[in-house]
């Protein structure tokens, strides 16, 4: 199977490149500008495939995302701190966004001949973006077999859909993906923020995998702090 990864630069999908890469079956990286705030994450995502030798899309959605408003990622609304299963991380949610980029990812594997696109979708994702659980994953693979019937056979790839961020830096270590090279913070500042619940999420991950995190934090101890208070909540 030759595979296109949709690749933000953050660490699941560069994680999910890498490991394709080791068995030799990926394609292409396909990179989004919606217009995020976080955009220096292309960066990272150009950069992995420049070290993986893979072609490397990056499809400019930047009219589409001004057209969806309403999330912290794209207009002038803070990005909120804590733990990335609050209630308060929903205002990052950009209606569709992964339905529109995966639409799109199919028809580029169709067109160069790819047999599956693979999306770094997982288990701690599923509380705050809707387009990211396994009843979206499973129903978007049956509905572009359908789009794509006698024409072109590609097969959806979330090998992380039932799985944690933690088991995500695990497979990605065992792949040797650099994770220092890879971005997560939603704020998009010179370095990761230590406090959105991307980095809180980020810095448990590595924590429960029990491997060292390389990423340099404006505020390192912040995530214990949003942890506790996750669980006495």
């Amino acid at each position: 199977m030759k595979t296109l990864v949709v690749c933000s630069g953050g660490l699941d999908s560069v994680s999910l490149a890498h490991a394709l890469a080791a068995k030799g079956a990926l394609s292409r990286l396909v990179s989004f500008d919606y217009g995020q705030r976080h955009r220096k994450e292309l960066d990272y995502a150009r950069a992995c495939a420049l070290r993986l030798d893979v072609p490397h899309h990056i499809i400019d959605m930047r009219a589409i995302g001004a057209a969806l408003s309403g999330s912290a990622l794209t207009d002038d609304i803070d990005v909120p701190d804590g733990h990335y299963a609050e209630d308060t991380m929903k205002v990052t949610v950009v209606p569709n966004r992964n339905a529109i980029m995966l639409t799109i990812a199919y028809g580029i594997a169709a067109a160069n001949g790819d047999t599956g696109v693979a999306t770094a979708v997982h288990g701690g994702d599923h509380f705050i973006y809707p387009d990211c659980r396994p009843g979206f994953t499973e129903a978007f693979d049956k509905m572009q077999r359908a789009a794509l019937e006698g024409y072109a056979d590609v097969t959806l790839v979330t090998p992380f859909v039932h799985a944690s961020k933690a088991d995500i830096v695990t497979a990605g270590a065992a792949a040797n993906t650099p994770f220092a090279e890879t971005w997560s913070c939603y704020k998009g500042g010179a370095q990761h923020c230590g406090r959105c619940g991307t980095c809180v999420e980020r810095r448990e991950a590595f924590h429960l995998a029990g491997i060292p995190d390389p990423t340099p934090y404006e505020d390192p101890d912040f995530w214990q702090q949003a942890i506790a208070e996750k669980d006495t909540a």
